[in-house]
């Protein structure tokens, strides 16, 4: 029985599986197995009420950092507004988020991983090696992928001013048959 589909004619031409769709799952499972281990061994060695407060304690805290690291990044961004510059990246908001968000999930692990983000230099560590990632990404694009229109997004003139301009269509018509428009500046 046929579907229709073209089979490859050796298996080495299908295209190969990237790193992360193959270990991303695993990486997940064993996550999953190591939280509900050290639940059962915490459970065991104390009881059963203690996990439970342990975990409402973890997502509690984390709802409150949560909301305390969104109402920081909101107030830096309307100061910078009022100022009129560019928001400023420091501050660390995104991964008080993260780590608020690890706290909220149930688990020990990850909750003693959302704590250590909670600590300024894990935070300024971990915000370096991800600026140094996605600075090397950018520079390593090629044209016509995600990368690439991240960079050119980024880019900008040092000056910050903008150039005004008009787009003016060439065609068939003369120049007395042209069509008049009012200038785009007020």
């Amino acid at each position: 029985m046929t579907t229709g589909a073209q089979t490859p004619a050796h298996p080495s031409a299908r295209p190969r599986r990237s790193r992360l769709r193959t270990f991303l799952p695993l990486g997940l499972a064993a996550w999953l197995v190591l939280e509900i281990w050290l639940l059962t061994v915490v459970a065991g060695a104390t009881s059963g009420f203690v996990v439970f407060l342990l975990l409402l304690a973890g997502f509690l805290l984390g709802s409150v950092v949560i909301k305390r690291a969104g109402r920081r990044a909101f107030q830096n961004l309307n100061e910078a507004l009022q100022r009129g510059t560019p928001p400023s990246s420091g501050g660390g908001s995104g991964l008080m988020m993260l780590g608020g968000l690890l706290l909220m999930i149930p688990g020990l692990a990850s909750d003693a991983l959302g704590l250590l983000l909670l600590l300024p230099p894990v935070q300024k560590a971990v915000g370096r090696s991800a600026q140094r990632t996605v600075d090397r990404k950018l520079r390593t694009a090629t044209p016509g992928t995600l990368g690439d229109a991240f960079q050119q997004a980024r880019m900008h003139r040092p000056d910050g001013k903008v150039v005004q301009g008009e787009v003016i269509k060439h065609d068939e018509r003369g120049e007395g048959e042209r069509e008049q428009r009012p200038p785009l500046t007020p």
